[in-house]
């Protein structure tokens, strides 16, 4: 034991180790590296423009750009979003335009580029435009939300996909067998699979949560990296849910479009995705109580009430008994009749209202509550629904002019096929229910 302790743990992470420096031991992104790519034939062919790299956490973003640092013929500088301002970039500007003098491109590596806000990017305009720098942004969101379209607009995207499993596999073996610290090690077992689950898809992390594990577990020789021991080291999986990025937005679209093809499961799913990355319960109540109207409507009116209380009661219970409401309303909400009828039927009146004069109210249609008014007919020859059979009468209601339009298109499905049966029984020869 005494000779174990002995072991020296290396300073520089284990990320940073194994970081590759050339094409050739990169891992993933096949369709931007790969032989004939677009990233490989720019660097090996030394033709660089500026470009952003977007893609989820621990995808290479980073070690693309140093690849680029170390085989290419430029002067490379690298800030942070976070960290950097407008001062920092026009030093970098400044500094290529010495550059320039000695015939020397410059890169700029701007990591979390969509953390500048807009005059920090119009910074960058000139510039870019006039090839004095070369930008190579790295962002975890999506660039036609956070960056402006006059820098996007000067610049390539590069889509990164989440690494495969087998990228990650392949990443973990080169670590442990490359790494001057782990392959010294006596590693006895590894649980490959629940590291990569771990993970989350992201290299980073997964190299992180390996070297952490055994670390821990050095006194312990030969190291066993098992489930309990990844369990310990992490407690609890780390989300890659986002609430204030794409996937903030990628997760809510999910869970509405499997409310709306009637699938409470999927609805669940994605539901607890957003409760284990801490979304605002109240933010998922709204957005319930905007899909009970637009996606089922009159076919099941009851949603509506069943959303609104299912926000008043969140909102009243808190976490984490309010996920229990949730779940309720959600798979109600995805098991009920659809209809989208009154949600097409007022974007159509609106486009009718946008692209058509502002006709005037008929006259039988005006409020008179002055002597005047009714001395000018307003209100004049209105029938009163309640005077007649069944309390209607077939009256128009619209302008003149547009009195064959028609908006509302009732479904067949829920209580809404009833609806569309009285309105046929009433409107008959006048309207096309």
């Amino acid at each position: 034991m005494a000779e174990q302790n002995k072991i020296s743990i290396p300073q520089t992470p284990l990320a940073e180790r194994i970081r590759p420096h050339s094409l050739k031991d990169f891992k993933g992104q096949q369709k931007l590296v790969g032989k004939g790519k677009p990233l490989q034939r720019m660097i090996e062919n030394d033709t660089l423009s500026s470009f952003i790299l977007w893609g989820p956490p621990g995808t290479g973003k980073t070690t693309l750009a140093k690849i680029i640092s170390e085989q290419t013929n430029s002067e490379f500088y690298q800030i942070n979003a976070v960290s950097s301002g407008v001062k920092d970039i026009r030093k970098v500007i400044e500094l290529a335009d010495t550059n320039l003098d000695y015939g020397k491109r410059t890169v700029l590596f701007i990591d979390e580029i969509h953390r500048f806000n807009k005059a920090q990017q119009d910074a960058l305009l000139s510039s870019v435009e006039a090839g004095k720098i070369i930008l190579i942004g790295a962002t975890t969101e999506n660039p036609s939300f956070e960056v402006i379209p006059a820098l996007r607009s000067r610049l390539r995207i590069f889509v990164l996909d989440a690494l495969s499993k087998d990228d990650l596999l392949e990443i973990l073996d080169d670590a442990l067998e490359k790494d001057e610290f782990l392959s010294s090690l006596e590693i006895e077992h590894i649980d490959k699979e629940y590291l990569i689950y771990l993970s989350g898809g992201d290299a980073r992390v997964m190299l992180n949560i390996l070297e952490a594990a055994i670390v821990h577990e050095i006194p312990q020789l030969p190291v066993n990296i098992t489930k309990e021991v990844l369990t310990e080291i992490v407690q609890k999986k780390g989300s890659l849910y986002d609430k204030t990025g794409e996937e903030h937005y990628n997760t809510i679209s999910a869970f509405i479009k499997s409310m709306r093809g009637s699938d409470p499961d999927a609805a669940l799913y994605w539901m607890a995705r957003m409760i284990e990355g801490g979304e605002d319960p109240l933010f998922i109540a709204r957005r319930m109580i905007i899909f009970a109207s637009e996606d089922i409507g009159n076919a099941s009116p009851n949603a509506l009430v069943l959303a609104e209380t299912t926000f008043s009661a969140v909102e009243k219970i808190g976490m984490p008994e309010a996920r229990i409401i949730l779940a309720q309303c959600a798979t109600y909400l995805a098991s009920s009749p659809k209809s989208n009828a009154s949600y097409l039927g007022i974007e159509k009146a609106i486009e009718t209202v946008r692209t058509k004069p502002a006709y005037p109210v008929p006259l039988n249609l005006r409020n008179a509550p002055t002597k005047l008014m009714k001395e000018l007919d307003y209100g004049k020859s209105y029938k009163y629904p309640h005077d007649y059979p069944n309390h209607f009468i077939q009256e128009n209601y619209l302008p003149g002019e547009l009195k064959s339009s028609q908006y509302y298109f009732p479904s067949e499905n829920g209580q809404e096929k009833k609806i569309k049966e009285r309105l046929e029984k009433f409107w008959k020869g006048k309207k096309k229910y």
